[in-house]
């Protein structure tokens, strides 16, 4: 996984944690206002505050975050007792370059027919606000990274 330069030092531990835990849980709202999560290997968290992931462009969750982009990440390590809950702006992207830079093995797995795939895309989230907690018995540290967007707006 690559991790950019963060802006701050808590933004690096969360980056990190997210870097060690590997898999998150992503939480995305169905049509009909139900909430649904599913495990997605994070693959790079740049400069900017985005998480990075393979999908298919004509996945359901591809789909979900067209209509509704608001969505949570949730990882746990739980044999080290560090957690950490991501709260972001979902997008769909089909950026070639970014495609390929991203892009390894092991993702075969997933995406047999690999870079070749007309349907394979990326989704990006852009931190809006994370926690995490890395102590036994610590407080939750809390992060707001980038003002929130009107409702409706996608960057």
């Amino acid at each position: 996984m690559k991790v950019a330069k963060q802006k701050s030092q808590d933004l690096a531990r969360l980056a990190a944690l997210v870097r060690q835990m590997k898999v998150g849980m992503l939480t995305t709202i169905e049509p009909d206002g139900s909430l649904r999560s599913r495990p997605l290997e994070t693959l790079e968290i740049d400069a900017a505050g985005r998480l990075w992931f393979f999908t298919q462009a004509h996945a359901p969750k591809s789909l979900e975050v067209q209509s509704e982009n608001q969505v949570s990440l949730s990882y746990a390590d739980p044999r080290d007792e560090d957690f950490a809950s991501i709260s972001g702006t979902a997008r769909v992207v089909r950026d070639r370059e970014k495609m390929q830079a991203l892009w390894h093995s092991s993702l075969e797995r997933w995406f047999p027919r690999g870079l070749e795939d007309p349907d394979l895309a990326l989704l990006e989230v852009r931190i809006d606000k994370a926690e995490y907690w890395d102590e036994p018995h610590e407080e939750n540290v809390k992060i707001a990274t980038l003002p929130p967007q009107p409702p409706g707006l996608r960057t």
